[in-house]
């Protein structure tokens, strides 16, 4: 592992945050005969674990249980901000295969105020890592886990808490492989990622104790990793969930082109996200192994090996301004290998985000000085959309380049997330959204 330790400043930040919703320890699930999973030293309770066979339909439940939340209060109407139910549900991953995905509901205490049904939001999160400990809904009862092995930070709960505060009901997924313990996570790709989004508004309407129902509108929320996946949930919607309809979509920060990203990650701060982005690949389409068998190196196999099991904050700590060079036979950059390869470049061709029409209104935001997911790609990723008649609201954050490119990259979402929350929320209350798409050639 590189010997020089991550830059500590924003995992301090993130840490203080979710030590404010304070940690609390939850008794494991059970479900059926299946057990526990131990992944880096922590317990996955038996409920991650998918059963042999999983319905036919997409964004079918599989099965549910109440979660306690790590920041619960009492009040009058009911627990602040919310009574949460852990979920599995079915979708389709990218080689049309069924997949189970886990995620969590919560049914607010707040009341909806902007008019008709309450709404629903799908928070797709940001980047968690690989491991099955790392799953976004497990960080909803477990914002803090610092225990030796495994460093792992909550912080998309600010999001989902700002939302139910307004009275909208909640669903977090964790992505196909993320939680549910029988496969890798596939991260950054975008038909799994943006399956596993559309399928979560299924599994939430599917719900007994949700006040949600097929004439709810439906909302999408993420930011980087999530981003994405609500960018390609939009393009996807059309083809692969006709049934739910889109008020609005908020895109912050969306890795719209791996290929560019991938060379503006490797030596960073996050540079273990290069081994789960090449992990994921491989996860999809084991074609592209003999590749990596000629490219990666016995480093570089422990390093995929050792990242496969980790949340962001333990890459933060152990990989940081790794070079995926050290990693390789020949000593060239993955970004060097992927322009050599044919195949690997037609594979994340096919990953790009930009060639299909987004269903509804979308609000991109992308920090300008964003150099870690490039505010470039982000921004044509926009523009593309406008060329094939979507409708975008496009948000460019100005702010200046402080030389991190971690730092640069989630000032945008602390600068953004109260404006993007209110812009999704006008849409789902059936506001109409401005589109910037004359003018976005003249901005930043």
């Amino acid at each position: 592992m590189p010997a020089r330790p991550a830059r500590p400043a924003l995992l301090a930040a993130s840490i203080a945050a979710a030590l404010a919703l304070g940690a609390q320890a939850v008794p494991a699930a059970a479900a059926g005969d299946a057990a526990s999973v131990i992944s880096r030293g922590v317990e996955i309770p038996a409920f991650y674990t998918p059963p042999s066979t999983l319905p036919e339909a997409d964004g079918t439940l599989v099965r549910s249980e109440p979660l306690k939340l790590a920041l619960s209060l009492p009040s009058i109407g009911g627990p602040l901000p919310g009574r949460a139910t852990r979920l599995m549900y079915k979708s389709t991953d990218a080689g049309g295969g069924p997949v189970a995905v886990t995620g969590a509901y919560i049914e607010p205490t707040a009341t909806w105020r902007g008019g008709g049904p309450r709404p629903l939001v799908v928070v797709a999160p940001g980047t968690m890592g690989q491991g099955d400990q790392c799953a976004a809904s497990l960080g909803l009862e477990h914002p803090l886990r610092l225990n030796g092995e495994t460093v792992s930070v909550g912080y998309e709960d600010l999001s989902v808490y700002r939302l139910l505060a307004r009275g909208v009901a909640v669903v977090v997924t964790d992505y196909a492989g993320l939680g549910a313990t029988d496969r890798l996570h596939t991260y950054v790709n975008r038909v799994d990622e943006g399956h596993a989004v559309l399928d979560a508004v299924r599994a939430a309407r599917s719900l007994e104790s949700a006040s949600v129902t097929a004439e709810s509108p439906v909302g999408l929320f993420g930011y980087s990793q999530g981003g994405g996946a609500t960018a390609a949930a939009a393009e996807l919607q059309p083809s692969y969930a006709p049934d739910v309809k889109l008020s609005g979509t908020y895109s912050g920060a969306a890795p719209a082109d791996l290929t560019e990203v991938t060379e503006a990650i490797d030596g960073s701060d996050l540079a273990g996200a290069l081994g789960w982005s090449l992990n994921g690949f491989l996860q999809t389409e084991p074609a592209l192994r003999p590749i990596a068998d000629k490219y990666v190196n016995q480093k570089g196999r422990e390093a995929l090996a050792d990242l496969s099991t980790m949340c962001v904050g333990d890459a933060l700590f152990g990989y940081a301004f790794a070079r995926s060079s050290a990693w390789t036979t020949t000593g060239q950059s993955l970004g060097d290998i992927i322009r050599a390869e044919p195949a690997l470049q037609e594979f994340l061709a096919e990953q790009r985000i930009g060639r299909l029409k987004p269903a509804g209104p979308v609000r991109v935001a992308t920090g300008t000085s964003d150099n870690l997911v490039p505010h470039r790609q982000s921004r044509e990723m926009a523009a593309d959309w406008c060329a094939l008649g979507g409708q975008v609201d496009y948000e460019p954050v100005l702010l200046p380049n402080v030389g991190d490119k971690l730092v640069n990259h989630f000032g945008a979402l602390l600068a953004d997330q109260g404006e993007a929350i209110s812009w999704l929320t006008d849409r789902l209350a059936g506001k109409p959204a401005a589109s910037d798409c004359r003018t976005l050639p003249l901005q930043p």
